[in-house]
C-alpha cells in the first residue's frame, strides 16, 4: 500500500510542476520580459502582483535603468508617477500609471508610460535646445535626453555647413570645426567646477562624444569632402526628430531605425574609436539585412561593451548572457522567445562554450525568429510552439574568442544567420586623450601619448607578474584617479598631476626588482617633475602605530568608526625582510588614489 501511495503522489506532484510551468509560461507570454527573471522570483512577483510595493525589489531584474518607481498610494491602490535610476535620476511619467489589476498587465503600462515620457521630453527638449545655453541645458535634462539632443543638434549643424559649401562658402567646414573645438573647452573647463555627481556624468559623457563628432569632421576636412551623401558621414549615427511620425529617428548609410525610447539612466558612455565605427556600421548593417552580428576577437577588445553602447545609442534594451556548456536548448530557446517578443537586443557572451549539439537546435530557434521579421506579421511561428508575438526590433549578437581551448565550431546554418566582424585592439591612445578630456584636461593629446607610451615600456621591459596589468581597464583606473587629482587641485600643472597619478598608482603593485626600472621609465618621461605623494594622514599615523615596536596592548586608535588596538608581539632580530615589507605594505594602504 505504502509504494501505491508514493507512485500516486509523485503523479500528482510532477502534474502540479507541469501545471505551474504552463501558468509560468503563460504569464511570460503577456509579458515577454518574465523570461529574463528566474523561477524563483518570477513566482514571488506572481504572489504580490496586487502589492506593488513588494514588487519594487524586482523592478531592477525587469528594467536596464530602473532601480525603483516612484509609486504613491490611496485608498488602497497605487499609482506610479516617476522612474528613479541607479544614480538617483528621475523622470517624471507623462501622466499618472495605475498599478492594479494583474501584475502583467500595470507592468506592460510602465513600459508604455516609460516609453511615452521619454517621447515627450526628448521634443521638447528639441525645441527649447536653441534657446539655452548649451552648459545649462546639459543640467536641466535627463543624461540619456542631453545626449540624444546634442547628437540630433550635431546632425543638423553638419548638414547646415554641407549646404553652406554647397553655396560656395568654402571654409564652412573649417569654421565650424573650430566651433566644435570651443565647445569642448568651454565644457572641459564646467567639468572642472564644483558638480552634482549625475551633472559631471552627464558633462563627461557629452565631452566623449562631441570629441568623436570633432575628430570627423576633421577627417572630412582633410579629406575636402563637400557633398553630404559621401561615405564619411553616411556612415555615422545620424539623429533627426521625424515630425510625420513624430519620433526620433536614426539613420547610418542605408539602414533608418527609430529611437527605442528604452530609459538607460545617466551611466558612462563608450569611447568613440574608429574601431567603433565599423562595429556599428556591420551591425547595423546585419540588422538592416534582417540578421544577427558576430563579433569575434581576443578578449579586452570591447566587443560587448561596444555591442551594448550602439544598443544605448538606439535606445533599446539589451540584455547580456554568459554562454557555458551547461546551457540546454530549453534554456537558450526561452532567451529568443523573451527577446522576439519583447523587442530587445540579446548578447550571448563566449558563444561558442555552447554544445554542439545545443547550437544546431539554436540556429532552428533563432531563423523561425528571422523568418517572422522578413515576413512582417506580427507574429512568429517558434518550433514546438503555437505563435508568438514579435516585435521587430529584436536583435542577436554573439561574441566569440577564436582559438581558445574548449570552443566549439560553429555549425554552418547558425553560421549563415549572422554576419562576422573581426574586432582587433582598440585605439589606447585615442581612449586616454578622450578620457582625460572628459576629467577635465585640456593638453590630453601629449598626456595621453606619454600615458599609453610607459605602459607600452612597462609590458615589454618589466618582469612577468601574475598581478600585472597594463591594459584597457587599468588604464581607466589610473584615468578616474587623475582626474581626482585635476579637481581636487586644478592650479597644479596638468603635466605632474598626471605623474603623480601613475607613479602613486602603480607604485604598490611594483615589486622592488623592477622598481628602477618603473622609476626611470618616469623620469624619462617627465623629466625634471617633483610632486609629492597625496597621502591620507590619518590613516597613515594608524599603520604606523599598528607596526610599531612601542606600542603595547592599550594602544588604539579611531579610524572611520573603528577602533584598531595594537597588541605587543614580540619582534624576531634581524627581520630586514618583515620590516621592507611592513613599509611595503604601508604604503599600499596610505597613497591616495
Amino acid at each position: 500500500g505504502l509504494y501505491a501511495w508514493m507512485e500516486t503522489t509523485q503523479h500528482q506532484l510532477e502534474l502540479c510542476e507541469k501545471s505551474l510551468q504552463d501558468y509560468m509560461e503563460a504569464k511570460k507570454r503577456s509579458f515577454p520580459r518574465f523570461y529574463f527573471v528566474s523561477s524563483k522570483d518570477l513566482l514571488d512577483i506572481l504572489s504580490n502582483g496586487n502589492r506593488p510595493d513588494k514588487v519594487m525589489r524586482h523592478i531592477p531584474k525587469i528594467f536596464q535603468a530602473i532601480s525603483e518607481l516612484q509609486i504613491f498610494e490611496e485608498s488602497s491602490s497605487f499609482t506610479a508617477e516617476g522612474l528613479i535610476s541607479p544614480e538617483k535620476e528621475t523622470v517624471q511619467l507623462a501622466k499618472k500609471t495605475p498599478l492594479t489589476g494583474k501584475v502583467e498587465m500595470w507592468l506592460q503600462r510602465v513600459v508604455d508610460a516609460m516609453r511615452e515620457a521619454l517621447r515627450v521630453i526628448l521634443k521638447a527638449s528639441t525645441k527649447k535646445y536653441s534657446s539655452m545655453t548649451r552648459t545649462d541645458f546639459i543640467c536641466e535634462y535627463q543624461g540619456q535626453i542631453v545626449i540624444t539632443t546634442c547628437q540630433a543638434s550635431w546632425c543638423s549643424e553638419v548638414e547646415n555647413a554641407f549646404v553652406e559649401l554647397n553655396q560656395g562658402k568654402a571654409n564652412a567646414m573649417k569654421e565650424y570645426n573650430t566651433f566644435q573645438e570651443k565647445q569642448i573647452r568651454d565644457l572641459i573647463g564646467k567639468v572642472r567646477t564644483k558638480l552634482e555627481k549625475n551633472d559631471r556624468r552627464k558633462v563627461m559623457n557629452i565631452i566623449t562624444l562631441d570629441a568623436h563628432a570633432r575628430d570627423m569632421i576633421a577627417k572630412i576636412v582633410d579629406q575636402g569632402v563637400t557633398d553630404s551623401d559621401a561615405f564619411a558621414w553616411q556612415s555615422q549615427l545620424r539623429y533627426r526628430w521625424d515630425g510625420d511620425k513624430d519620433t526620433s529617428v536614426i539613420d547610418i548609410c542605408d539602414a533608418c531605425f527609430d529611437y527605442a525610447f528604452e530609459y538607460l539612466g545617466n551611466g558612462p558612455r563608450l569611447v568613440i574609436t574608429p574601431l567603433t565605427d565599423r562595429l556599428y556600421i556591420t551591425a547595423t548593417q546585419a540588422l538592416h539585412l534582417v540578421m544577427g552580428c558576430a563579433p569575434a576577437g581576443p578578449a579586452g577588445t570591447g566587443k560587448t561593451e561596444t555591442t551594448k553602447d550602439l544598443a544605448a545609442q538606439l535606445g533599446v534594451p539589451i540584455y547580456v548572457f554568459n554562454c557555458s556548456d551547461q546551457m540546454d536548448y530549453h534554456s537558450v530557446g526561452d532567451i529568443f522567445k523573451g527577446l522576439a517578443s519583447s523587442g530587445s537586443w540579446g548578447c550571448f557572451d563566449e558563444f561558442n562554450r555552447i554544445a554542439a549539439e545545443v547550437l544546431s537546435v539554436c540556429s532552428v530557434q533563432y531563423k523561425a525568429v528571422l523568418d517572422g521579421v522578413r515576413a512582417r506579421t506580427g507574429y512568429f511561428n517558434f518550433p514546438g510552439e503555437e505563435e508568438l508575438v514579435l516585435n521587430y526590433e529584436v536583435g542577436a549578437f554573439i561574441t566569440m574568442n577564436p582559438g581558445y581551448l574548449g570552443r566549439t565550431e560553429l555549425p554552418e546554418g547558425l553560421k549563415a544567420l549572422f554576419r562576422p566582424v573581426t574586432v582587433m585592439v582598440p585605439d589606447f591612445e585615442l581612449i586616454c586623450e578622450n578620457m582625460l578630456m572628459a576629467e577635465g584636461y585640456e593638453a590630453a593629446k601629449d598626456l595621453a601619448h606619454k600615458f599609453v607610451v610607459l605602459y607600452q615600456l612597462c609590458r615589454d621591459l618589466l618582469s612577468k607578474q601574475l598581478h600585472y596589468d597594463w591594459g584597457l581597464r587599468a588604464i581607466k583606473s589610473v584615468l578616474v584617479v587623475a582626474g581626482g587629482f585635476k579637481r581636487d587641485e586644478p592650479d597644479v600643472a596638468e603635466l605632474a598631476l598626471l605623474m603623480r597619478a601613475l607613479r602613486d598608482f602603480n607604485i604598490p603593485k611594483i615589486p622592488m626588482c623592477d622598481m628602477a626600472v618603473f622609476m626611470g621609465l618616469i623620469g624619462d618621461l617627465f623629466p625634471g617633475m617633483e610632486i609629492l605623494a597625496k597621502k591620507n594622514l590619518e590613516l597613515s599615523e594608524t599603520c604606523l602605530l599598528y607596526t610599531s615596536d612601542a606600542a603595547d596592548e592599550e594602544d588604539s586608535v579611531d579610524l572611520g568608526g573603528r577602533r584598531i588596538i595594537k597588541k605587543k608581539k614580540k619582534k624576531k632580530k634581524g627581520s630586514k625582510i618583515q620590516t621592507m615589507a611592513d613599509e611595503h605594505i604601508i604604503n599600499i594602504l596610505v597613497t591616495q588614489p
